[in-house]
């Protein structure tokens, strides 16, 4: 009875281990097989007495046999439980891995009664884990700089051995694009691999090349029932070399240009499954990699080549320029010199390339400021110069001239900064000599000059200068009259010289001289097209003169600034505002601070002091030394009315100086203008008395005429033909009435 219980539960165990989803075995203490169950006879094809004859071992693959038993004697040994991964043959013939597990069975004094043990089937995750090492090993490969060959070998290869039965190829296409190369073949014959070498890229040579040529996969699944390619006879060839099936997939750049096809061979007909797409898709995408990678190298290897070609192209073409150039890293460091910077310098290329370069080559007064102006610039990352000075070979310091232009690549960032240098030590010397005579003749023109070259002593011009001495310092606008060559510009310059805006610009402005559709533009500046001929943005004088003083000498209609204006004029403005000539609104801005310059008529005193003032002056500017006038000459100035004033006594003294010989300075009569209206015969007269008598008849005559009105276009001042500021002067003067002839016209 306990004999069939036991029986019962056997077989009842034995159901159940059949029914378990993965292949189980019991063996003895020994190792000998007691039990295989059903799943381990359906999975390997083997009978329970095919399996007794012959035991496991034939379904063990060849190459993990001695492994396998190697495992299972090491653990019959230590009684211990293990494990180990075996490819174990499918009753298709087709090999799986599988990893198998074994556990002993002990009774209750510890001895091994059995063993037992499972086999589960591991394929794909073991297909997984080598795809994944091999990817791994793959792209070690190519960041560690194998050589493309080597790279597309090994990668054949392996595919090789996941996928047993096939033969892998890679070809690539030639950079004209046009036809096939040999890329690797590690497994297929010579004769095969020539045969596809150099083909066309295009539908009709093969599986790879249209593949590579409609940037597709293509399948040909049989070559004996395939009809394309007929035309080269390519299945024909390949059915020669025992190839019944070829897969061809086109490696693709990440741009998506096409680069070459990876072919896998069958020997008997087959259509890729899913897991075989995969393995496809993994390992074109690592070709695709190795191939760009390489292509990109010999693309940076060629680019590299020809940029040092033309480097040592520029090189000899610098050297040739006679200017010294420095070419710069991005931090500012030299990296190449040119011929002539070592000639300057006296350095070798060496010398130049060391971090001690500037501290050589540059003064060390200004070192410092060099080396914060440099890398202010370099920073800015946009062109700059400055000035320092160089030591020339021979030991002497010179001023250079340095330019700094940045290079940038295609992206903007600046690659190369490079510096040419000038010597203007010449140049810097000249202007230097020159600030300094200018200097020291500006120091000899102020102490040459009297007030600014205005000479004279007689009351009505001090009485003048005393006026410009209180209005310097305010900033008021000065309108300054007086009759032609009377010195109304000297007056504006010694306003300015001695006002705040002194160290700011003088702008004088002949406003005679401007034609009347310019004077805007002259004076307010005008933009870039404003007019025909305006080829660029111009400022104008009161722009110019912003901070300082302008002087607008025969002021017109003319609008005004923020500037601080002195203006001049010899025309009676009173009388133009009555003409309609001048707007009287700025007549009232311009006459805030009037000065009336007296004419040289009106400063008889001043006379004598003016010719020995431009006695000397000339004769100094000539080389002639003057001991004294003649009398003559003294008495024909005293005599003559100076309508030019003192600019027409300068430049009869000039002539003077110029034409005269010896020791004295004589002038001819007939230079001078002598106004035969005025009755002057004899210059022993008393011409002064008969001059003023016939001047005070003449206003008397022109003030009866106009009947006492003195501006205005029937004025008195209009019929004598001067400014009514100048009759007014000279009623004073010669102590007319000018209202009684308003009397008598009542």
């Amino acid at each position: 009875m306990l004999s069939r219980d036991f029986q019962k539960s056997e077989d009842n165990l034995r159901q159940v281990i059949d029914t378990i989803p993965t292949l189980v075995w019991c063996t003895g203490p020994d190792g000998s097989t007691e039990f295989l169950n059903k799943r381990w006879h359906d999975y390997t094809g083997f009978s329970p007495g095919e399996s007794r004859v012959r035991g496991w071992q034939p379904t063990v693959h060849p190459e993990d046999l001695p492994r396998v038993v190697a495992k299972g004697q090491e653990l019959l040994a230590s009684g211990q439980p293990g494990e180990v991964e075996a490819r174990i043959r499918r009753h298709d013939g087709v090999f799986r891995w599988f990893l198998m597990r074994v556990e002993p069975l002990r009774d209750e004094t510890g001895k091994i009664v059995r063993w037992y043990g499972t086999q589960t089937d591991i394929e794909d995750h073991k297909r997984k884990e080598d795809l994944a090492t091999g990817e791994k090993l793959l792209l070690e490969m190519v960041t560690s700089g194998h050589s493309m060959p080597g790279i597309l070998d090994a990668l054949c290869q392996f595919v090789e051995s996941a996928t047993s039965g096939c033969y892998c190829s890679v070809v690539l296409v030639d950079p004209t694009g046009t036809r096939l190369e040999h890329g690797a073949a590690p497994s297929l014959p010579a004769r095969f691999i020539t045969s596809i070498v150099g083909r066309p890229v295009n539908a009709e040579s093969g599986p790879c090349a249209m593949a590579a040529y409609l940037n597709e996969q293509v399948i040909a699944a049989d070559l004996t029932t395939e009809t394309r390619w007929a035309e080269y006879e390519w299945c024909p060839m390949a059915l020669e070399h025992g190839m019944r099936a070829c897969w061809s997939t086109p490696i693709r750049s990440a741009a998506g240009e096409v680069l070459g096809a990876f072919a896998i061979y069958y020997a008997e007909p087959r259509t890729p499954t899913r897991r075989d797409q995969a393995l496809i898709d993994q390992f074109t995408h690592i070709a695709s990699i190795t191939v760009e990678r390489e292509r990109a190298q010999s693309a940076l290897t060629h680019a590299l080549s020809k940029l040092r070609q033309d480097e040592s192209e520029l090189r000899r073409i610098t050297d040739a320029i006679p200017q010294t150039i420095v070419v710069l890293d991005t931090s500012g460091v030299p990296i190449y010199a040119n011929r002539a910077m070592l000639d300057y310098s006296g350095l070798s290329a060496e010398d130049v390339l060391t971090s001690g370069f500037r501290e050589r080559f540059s003064h060390p007064d200004g070192l410092e400021k060099l080396k914060e102006q440099r890398a202010a610039g370099l920073s800015r990352g946009l062109p700059f110069e400055l000035e320092h000075r160089a030591r020339r070979k021979d030991g002497e310091y010179r001023w250079c001239l340095v330019r700094f232009n940045p290079f940038r690549d295609e992206t903007g960032s600046v690659v190369r900064w490079y510096a040419t240098g000038t010597d203007i030590d010449d140049r810097v010397k000249a202007e230097e000599r020159t600030r300094n005579e200018n200097q020291a003749l500006r120091e000899q023109i102020d102490r040459d000059s009297m007030f600014e070259d205005i000479v004279g002593s007689s009351e009505v011009l001090r009485k003048v200068l005393r006026q410009v001495a209180k209005v310097a310092s305010s900033d008021s606008t000065i309108l300054i009259l007086g009759e032609t060559g009377t010195g109304k510009e000297l007056i504006a310059r010694a306003i300015h010289k001695r006002s705040k805006r002194a160290s700011r610009a003088f702008i004088g402005v002949n406003c005679a001289a401007i034609a009347p559709s310019l004077i805007a533009s002259e004076l307010f500046g005008c933009e870039k097209g404003a007019y025909t001929g305006a080829t660029q943005r111009r400022l104008g004088r009161f722009e110019s003169a912003s901070g300082g003083t302008l002087f607008l000498d025969e002021v017109g209609d003319l609008p005004l600034d923020d500037v601080r204006v002195l203006a001049a004029t010899h025309r009676d403005l009173d009388a133009l505002v009555a003409e309609g000539k001048f707007r009287e609104d700025l007549l009232y801005r311009l006459n805030v601070v009037p000065i009336l310059v007296p004419s040289l008529r009106d400063r008889a005193d001043d006379l004598s002091l003016l010719v020995e003032y431009f006695i000397a002056r000339f004769g100094k500017k000539a080389g002639k030394k003057f001991r004294a006038i003649d009398d003559k000459t003294l008495k024909l100035f005293q005599g003559y009315a100076w309508p030019g004033n003192v600019r027409e006594l300068q430049n009869v003294i000039e002539r003077a100086v110029i034409l005269s010989d010896g020791d004295s300075c004589s002038v001819d009569e007939t230079w001078l203008k002598l106004s035969t209206s005025r009755g002057i015969a004899d210059p022993a007269f008393a011409l002064n008395d008969i001059l003023h008598k016939q001047e005070k008849e003449m206003i008397e005559g022109a003030l009866a005429e106009s009947h006492g009105r003195i501006s205005g276009r029937t004025g008195a001042a209009s019929k004598l033909g001067i400014p009514t500021r100048t009759l007014d002067s000279k009623i004073k003067r010669l102590g007319i009435n000018k209202y009684q002839f308003k009397i008598a016209e009542r």
